[in-house]
Order: C-alpha cells, then structure tokens, then sequence
C-alpha cells in the first residue's frame, strides 16, 4: 500500500509548558512571524503565521521532558496515510477527531493531518530559513528508520548527505520542510531539532544572540544553539532558497 501523498508539512517545535513564552516570542522574531490564537485546554498550541503565506512552523507545549520538534503532515486522506505508516512499522500513540499521532520504528513522533489547501512557502527572513527537521536516530535504529520514512514518502527526493551519517528527504518544490536523519554515535532514544538554512551563519549567529539565543558548539557546516526555551536547534549554511550546501540540492 503506498502512502498518500504529503502535501504540506509542518515543523512543530516542542517546548516544556512553563516556558512556551519566550519560546513563542524568540521563533516569531527569527521566522518574522505573528502567532495565532492559542488552542488547547492548556493553551498550548499556537501557529506562527506569516503575512501572503500558508503557516509551516508551529509551537506547542509538553508536559514532560525538554521537548524537542516533531513533523506533521498533511494529507487528504489521514486513514490511508496513518493505514500506511502502520504497515510500514509505526504504531499509534493516539487517534483523534480526523488527526492522528503516530510513532516511528525507532520512536520518534510524528501526526497525521488534513490538508486545508495550504501551497504559498513562507519566505526567506533577514538571509534565514526555518525549513528543516533533523531526526537524531541511534546508530542501531538508524537503517530500519532511514528505510521507514523513505518509504512513508515515496515521492520524496533521497539525497546522501554532506557526511556519512546524514541522510537527506527533500520534499516536492514548493513544500517547506525537509527530513535530515542523522546517525548518532551513541544508543539513546531517538529525538529531532530544527535546522534553519542561513545565508552567512556568522552572521545568523549574531542575530539570534540578540534575540536571546546561546551558542552551544560549532560544527563543520553548522552551529548548534540554544533557544530562550531551552530548546537546541542548528544554523546551518546551506542556501536558504533550495535548502542544499553550496552547490548541492
């Protein structure tokens, strides 16, 4: 059985409910974006909108746990999408009224949801893009996960990455988010971050250090950083219009 077809994908970043505050304030200001009114019993859910564009990023609170990001993907058909990812090896953590959370082979959640004719790309801000999840898989799970989410996203480009153990899923043009699976080098339960596409990292960096970002460490294309939130996410220097390195994809 093949999978719908995903026809927009949201990036949620996932942040302990006591400080969804300067998490909403800090992603509104790197991605110039305004937030929705807030859903929830807890308040907290919220969508970053953005003027002449569909939404792509949105935040929500957790009980447990640091957070993290997760994917959701929009579909026209969310029983056939969820059917699919269950015989692919994903199991339901929960169903609800015509959406559905579901969890990979090595664990990491994602949801199914419908798609409301969402097309228009956010664009570019101050040399910057939100436009990429990183799944950060155990080196044991990694080939099962890499073969599950290929397969759960037939129509998806599956690019090698620029080092061993990356992994690229680019999405149809015009779609917004893009999966990087990474090979850790470690054992430890899956988890994701966001990765933003940057013009000149040095410039990003300095940027989001204004807006009450930390620097964490520095990578060979990339610096890891910590939001206001608490939440670790990556700038990465790839072209922010086609979401590759340097004269890559």
């Amino acid at each position: 059985m093949t999978a719908p077809t995903v026809r927009w994908t949201y990036a949620f970043i996932d942040r302990p409910l006591g400080h969804l505050d300067p998490a909403r304030d800090f992603w509104t200001a790197v991605t110039d974006t305004r937030l929705s009114e807030l859903r929830g019993d807890n308040g907290e859910f919220v969508t970053l909108l953005s003027n002449g564009a569909d939404a792509c990023v949105k935040v929500q609170g957790v009980e447990a746990g640091p957070g993290g990001a997760h994917l959701d993907f929009s579909v026209e058909d969310v029983p056939a999408f969820v059917e699919s990812a269950l015989q692919l090896g994903a199991e339901t953590v929960a169903e609800h009224d015509g959406w559905a959370v579901l969890r990979s082979p090595a664990g990491q959640l994602f949801c199914a949801v419908p798609w409301h004719g969402e097309s228009v790309r956010p664009p570019v801000v101050a040399g910057t893009r939100l436009d990429q999840v990183s799944l950060d898989i155990a080196p044991g799970s990694y080939d099962a996960e890499l073969a599950f989410w290929s397969a759960l996203l037939p129509d998806w480009a599956s690019l090698s990455g620029a080092l061993p153990e990356f992994h690229v899923l680019k999405p149809p043009p015009g779609q917004p988010i893009r999966i990087l699976l990474q090979r850790l080098g470690e054992d430890r339960p899956a988890t994701a971050h966001l990765d933003l596409a940057c013009a000149d990292i040095d410039e990003a960096v300095v940027l989001h250090e204004h807006l009450g970002a930390t620097v964490i460490a520095h990578g060979k294309h990339w610096t890891v950083m910590r939001d206001p939130a608490g939440g670790t996410y990556c700038l990465t220097g790839r072209d922010p219009e086609t979401g590759g390195l340097p004269n890559r994809a």
